[in-house]
C-alpha cells in the first residue's frame, strides 16, 4: 500500500491526539507540521519522527509530499487556513468548527467546489463505532420513528479571559467549542431546524457560558439541547423513538457506549473495543475518500456541515454573542 502524507497546522492538544492516531491508520504517515514558532513546530516534529517542520505557511504548502492536510488551529483562523491549502491545490480536513460565520463556510465550499479540492469538517463522532452503530439500529427501525432527542456537554473550566475558551478573539464560548457535538447530532438525525429557541449564561468577555436551545422540525420532531463550561455533566444523550429509547452513555460524543431500551425488555447494551483517541476513523475516512477519487465525504457532505454552521450562527445570534 502507498503512504499517504500528512500535514497537521496547528500544534496543539487536539492534534497530539490526532497524530497519535495516525500511527494507527494503514497507509498514513506524518509528514510535515507547521506552528507560528519554529521551535514549537520542530518539537512536535520531534516528538512524531515528522520529516518537515515549518513556520512559514508558504514554505509548508511548498512541500510536494503533502496528500492532505489537517488544520487544528484555534476556530478564528480554520476558514484562513483552508482557503490557502484549497488554493494551493491541498486536500483539507478542517477542525470543527469550520467557519466563524456562514459566509465563510460558503466562501470555503465554493472554493473546494470550484477547484475540485476535498474538504471535510473534522467532526470525528460521525465515523466513531458506536455512531455507525446507532445510525443501522435506527434506520432498521428498532426504536421506531425517533420523535425527539436530548443530548448536552458540560465541563467545568476555569476562568481566564485570555484562554481560548473564554476569549471572543479565539472564538471562545460553549456553544462553539463543546456545543456543536448537539447540534451535530440534531442535524445528523433530523437535518435543519424550521425553528430555534436558544437562550445563555454570558461569561464577563462576552462569550456564553452555558447555552440552551430548543429545536423544531418540520415533522414535528424536537430537538432539546445544552452546552455549559459552568458545571461538569454527564454528557449523554437520548433518543427517544415511538417504540423505545438508545441512551447513549457519557461521554457520547467519543468513544463510548449504549443502550438499548424498549418497553418490557432488559436494556440491550453495545459496548465495543477502542484502540485509539478516537481521530483515526476520520483519518482513515479521508484517505479512502481520496482514493475513491471524492472531493467530498459522503458520511459528512458540505451541505451538512453548512446546514449545522446555519445553525450554529442562528443561536449566537438570538443569545446575542459577536464575533469580529
Amino acid at each position: 500500500m502507498s503512504v499517504f502524507h500528512w500535514g497537521i497546522i496547528g500544534p496543539g492538544k487536539i492534534a497530539h491526539r490526532f497524530a497519535e492516531d495516525l500511527a494507527r491508520v494503514e497507509g498514513a504517515k506524518l509528514q510535515a507540521v507547521l506552528s507560528r514558532e519554529q521551535e514549537r513546530a520542530q518539537a512536535f516534529a520531534a516528538t512524531y519522527a515528522t520529516p518537515e517542520a515549518y513556520a512559514e505557511l508558504s514554505d509548508f504548502l511548498a512541500s510536494p509530499t503533502l496528500d492532505a492536510v489537517y488544520i487544528a488551529t484555534p476556530h478564528t483562523a480554520h476558514a484562513r487556513y483552508t482557503l490557502a491549502c484549497l488554493e494551493a491545490g491541498v486536500p483539507v480536513l478542517c477542525e470543527k468548527p469550520w467557519a466563524m460565520s456562514v459566509a465563510e463556510a460558503e466562501q470555503m465550499i465554493a472554493t473546494a467546489r470550484e477547484r475540485k479540492v476535498f474538504l471535510m469538517e473534522a467532526i470525528w463522532t460521525r465515523f466513531l463505532p458506536t455512531t455507525e452503530k446507532i445510525l443501522d439500529l435506527v434506520k432498521a427501525g428498532t426504536i421506531g420513528e425517533i420523535t425527539s432527542i436530548k443530548a448536552d456537554f458540560g465541563f467545568r473550566a476555569e476562568y481566564n479571559p485570555q484562554s481560548r475558551l473564554f476569549d471572543p478573539a479565539q472564538g471562545g464560548g460553549a456553544l462553539l467549542d463543546i456545543g456543536l457535538y448537539p447540534a451535530f447530532l440534531a442535524q445528523l438525525l433530523f437535518g435543519s431546524p424550521k425553528r430555534v429557541q436558544a437562550q445563555a449564561r454570558t461569561a464577563p468577555t462576552g462569550v456564553d457560558l452555558e447555552t440552551q436551545a430548543l429545536l423544531s422540525y418540520p415533522d414535528g420532531q424536537v430537538a432539546n439541547l445544552h452546552c455549559t463550561l459552568a458545571n461538569e455533566t454527564k454528557t449523554e444523550a437520548f433518543l427517544y423513538g415511538t417504540k423505545g429509547t438508545i441512551h447513549w452513555h457519557g461521554r457520547w460524543h467519543e468513544p463510548s457506549s449504549f443502550s438499548v431500551l424498549l418497553p418490557d425488555q432488559a436494556p440491550d447494551n453495545y459496548f465495543f473495543d477502542y484502540v485509539s483517541n478516537g481521530y483515526s476513523y476520520e483519518a482513515a475516512c479521508v484517505q479512502r475518500c481520496l482514493a475513491q477519487g471524492h472531493t467530498e465525504c459522503p458520511k459528512l457532505p458540505l451541505d451538512f456541515s453548512l446546514g449545522l454552521t446555519q445553525t450554529l450562527m442562528t443561536i449566537l445570534e438570538q443569545i446575542n454573542v459577536h464575533y469580529s
